[in-house]
């Protein structure tokens, strides 16, 4: 499904397991209780708005994906690569992104609220009017960060 246009495609409860979803548009798709494992490529995607809220996507290469207004409330992200990712007005209140790699990632007006960030590597990362109260970043890398306006 390299590349493959599945915007408000209905992918409830789907097994994406081992699935390539390079560069695949899922814009208004309801991914809701869907299945990605570690091996699923899914470097590129666009899954803009989308509830992903409690998904497990520990371990997975983010690189490049756009999750802009996305809801990923209570998220797993443990060791995924957001690298380049464009998380813009993201909801990640919750979210674990323990030892979570988002250099360059733009996480402007993304909302970190109580979001466990330990360990997680934010050189470059763009978090200007981020929220970031009770967030915890023990540990994190924030060098060259932009944190202008964020309310930490």
């Amino acid at each position: 499904m390299r590349s493959a246009n599945l915007t408000n495609a209905n992918l409830t409860s789907a097994n994406l397991t081992n699935a390539t979803l390079t560069n695949a548009t899922l814009t208004g798709s309801n991914v809701s209780a869907a299945q990605l494992q570690a091996a699923t490529n899914v470097t590129g995607v666009d899954v803009s708005g989308n509830n992903m809220t409690d998904f497990n996507l520990s371990n997975l290469d983010l690189t490049g994906a756009t999750l802009t207004n996305a809801t990923m409330t209570g998220a797993t992200m443990t060791s995924a690569t957001l690298t380049s990712a464009n998380l813009t007005n993201a909801n990640l209140t919750n979210a674990i992104l323990t030892n979570a790699n988002l250099t360059n990632a733009n996480l402007t007006n993304a909302n970190l609220t109580s979001a466990t960030l330990t360990n997680a590597t934010l050189t470059n990362a763009t978090m200007t009017s981020a929220n970031l109260t009770n967030a915890t970043l023990t540990s994190a890398t924030l060098t060259n960060a932009t944190l202008t306006s964020a309310n930490l």
